[in-house]
C-alpha cells in the first residue's frame, strides 16, 4: 500500500513511523512532513491546506490511504474530496470536522446529544456578549467559535479581561472570522486527561487515557502552547474507567452524528475534565492530539493501517485495538521564545544518541531537513518519548535522552508527568 500523512509536526512523523511497521505498506508520503517524515518515508512540498494539490497528488501516485494529521483539511472537505474520488481517507468528513472547527457547533451538539459539557451561550454580537459576560461575572471562559491555531480560548480572571478578550477577538479581529462568532461558558476546575477512540460511524475503540501539558512553563505556568509534552496512561483515568466514560463521551456523539446523516469515522479526541461535580467535556478534537499521539502510538500494539481501513469500511469490531502494558511519556524541546517569535535554523545533534537508550524514539515536529544535517524549523521542536515498566520509569529515562539533544536556546518543562505520579502516590 501507497500512503499519504498530511501534515508537518510531531504527530505526522508518529503516524509515519507507526504506518511503516505495518507489513502492508511499501511506501509513505508527507505532505509537507518535516525532517523525521523525511526518515520514514518520502516529503512532498504540498501544504496541509492545498485540498486540490493533496488530491492531484493522490491521484497520481495511486495512493491507497490518505491520514490526516491536523484538523485544518478535514474542516476544509479533504475526505469528502477523497471520497468522492474513491481514496479511502482516515478522518472525518467537513461536516462532522466542525465539532472541531467550530465551537459554537461542538457544543450544541454536545448539548443535544446529552454529552456533560460546562453550560455556555454563543454570541454574534460584541454587545450583548459583553452585557452577558457584565451579567454573569468572572472567572469566565471566552471562545473563538472557528480555528485559531489553539490560542482561540481565553480564561477571563476579571470581567475587564474578559470584555478585553471579547473585543479582540470580535472587533478587533486578531484571529480574522475565527472570532465572528463567540461562546462564552462557564469556568470549569479540576485536573484535565486526553481520552481518545478509534470510530467506524457506529463502533469505537478507545486508546488509553493520556494527559497534556499546554502552559509553557512548570506548574502550568505561562501562557498555553500546543503542547509541552504528554504521558499515558493518566491515572485520574484509570483502565477500569474507560468503558463507563466512553460511554458518557464517545458513544453520544456517534449516535448523534449517525442521526444526522454524517456517521463520524477516524480518530474522536474529548478534552475531559474531572471537576469535583464528576466528568466535563471541555471540547472535541477530530484528530489525534499533538504531543498525546507520540506516546499513545508508542504503546499502540497492534496495526495501524488495519484499524483505520477498518474505520473507514465500518468493521471496527473485527480487528484489535491493543495497548502495550508500559507506560509512556513524552517532553517537548522547544525553541528559545516559543511560543512568541523564536528563532529557526539551529542545528541539532544527539538525536541518534537518544534513541541508542531502551525503549526511546525521538519524534520530529518543528525540524528540517538542511545539508544533510537536521535543524530547527518550528516553535515545538522535538518529542522526546520514552517506554517505561510503570510511569516513573518512562519519565527517567525520557528525561535521560533529553539530556543527549541539543539545539542553541532550547528549553523544556521538566515536570512532565509529576501529576500523574503525584496521584500514583
Amino acid at each position: 500500500m501507497k500512503i499519504l500523512v498530511v501534515g508537518s509536526g510531531g504527530r505526522e512523523h508518529a503516524l509515519c513511523w507507526k504506518l511503516r511497521q505495518s507489513p502492508r505498506v511499501s511506501e509513505i508520503y508527507a505532505a509537507p512532513g518535516n525532517g523525521g517524515t523525511a526518515v520514514e518515508g518520502t516529503n512532498v512540498p504540498i501544504k496541509d491546506d492545498d485540498i486540490p494539490a493533496l488530491i492531484r497528488f493522490a491521484k497520481e501516485k495511486a495512493v491507497d490511504l490518505v491520514v490526516a494529521g491536523p484538523e485544518l483539511p478535514l474542516v476544509l472537505g479533504l475526505s469528502d474530496a477523497l471520497t468522492r474520488e474513491g481514496i479511502p481517507c482516515f478522518g472525518p468528513n467537513a461536516y462532522a470536522a466542525n465539532l472541531e472547527g467550530s465551537k459554537a457547533f461542538s457544543k450544541t451538539v454536545m448539548h443535544e446529544a446529552g454529552v456533560p459539557t460546562a453550560p455556555f451561550r454563543i454570541f454574534d454580537e460584541f454587545e450583548l456578549a459583553r452585557d452577558f459576560v457584565r451579567e454573569k461575572g468572572a472567572p469566565i471562559v471566552i471562545k473563538a467559535d472557528g480555528l485559531a491555531a489553539g490560542k482561540g480560548v481565553v480564561v477571563a480572571r476579571s470581567v475587564e479581561e474578559a470584555e478585553d478578550a471579547l473585543d479582540q477577538m470580535m472587533n478587533r479581529k486578531i484571529f480574522g472570522s475565527a472570532g465572528d462568532r463567540v461562546v462564552v461558558e462557564e469556568t470549569l476546575d479540576g485536573e484535565e486527561a486526553s481520552f481518545l477512540a478509534f470510530c467506524d460511524g457506529e463502533n469505537y475503540a478507545v486508546l488509553p487515557s493520556s494527559q497534556d501539558h499546554k502552559a509553557v512553563g512548570e506548574g502550568d505556568t505561562g501562557p498555553n502552547t500546543g503542547g509541552m509534552g504528554a504521558y499515558s496512561p493518566a491515572p485520574i483515568l484509570p483502565r477500569e474507567r474507560f468503558e463507563e466514560t466512553a460511554e458518557q463521551v464517545i458513544r453520544p456523539i456517534l449516535r448523534h452524528m449517525a442521526e444526522k446523516g454524517q456517521p463520524y469515522k477516524g480518530v474522536l479526541y474529548a478534552g475531559l475534565m474531572f471537576t469535583p461535580d464528576g466528568l466535563q467535556v471541555l471540547e472535541y478534537n477530530v484528530r489525534f492530539g499533538d504531543p498525546e499521539c507520540q506516546p499513545l502510538l508508542m504503546r499502540l500494539d497492534s496495526d495501524l493501517v488495519e484499524i483505520m481501513l477498518a474505520c473507514i469500511e465500518g468493521r471496527l469490531p473485527e480487528v484489535e485495538v491493543k495497548a502495550r502494558p508500559e507506560a509512556a511519556l513524552g517532553v517537548v524541546l522547544a525553541a528559545g521564545g516559543y511560543p512568541a517569535s523564536y528563532p529557526k535554523g539551529m542545528e541539532i545533534s544527539g538525536i541518534a544518541e537518544a534513541e541508542a537508550l531502551s525503549g526511546v524514539k525521538v519524534f520530529q515536529a518543528g525540524t528540517a531537513v538542511d545539508n544533510g544535517g537536521v535543524v530547527t524549523s518550528g516553535g515545538r521542536v522535538l518529542c522526546v518519548t520514552a517506554l517505561g515498566q510503570g510511569l516513573a520509569q518512562a519519565k527517567k529515562r525520557a528525561y535521560e535522552a533529553v539530556a543527549l539533544v541539543h539545539f542553541e536556546n532550547s528549553f523544556h518543562r521538566r515536570d512532565i508527568g509529576d501529576k500523574g505520579l503525584k496521584r500514583l502516590g
